[in-house]
């Protein structure tokens, strides 16, 4: 299976039974991959900083809401 949708077809003909053990084992799965590492390495060198600085002002400023708002969870 090379495809999602390949993936998707496959899991919608499994029993109930086997849709659990699958959906169990792919919650086991650890997703950190190669993105995850190159993110934590650009905030530890700083790269990430000036878009931090933007957020906290963004806040201090009054421009950002809650999300429970955006979400529309109130």
């Amino acid at each position: 299976m090379s495809t999602v949708l390949e993936i998707i077809d496959a899991f919608k003909k499994l029993g109930d039974p086997e849709k659990a053990e699958f959906l169990a084992r792919l919650a086991e799965v650890d997703f950190d991959d190669a993105s995850d590492g190159q993110i934590e390495m650009d905030g530890k060198a700083g790269k990430l900083d000036p878009f931090w600085s933007e957020a906290l002002e963004d806040i201090k400023a009054g421009r950002t809401k809650p999300l429970d708002e955006v979400f529309n969870h109130e």
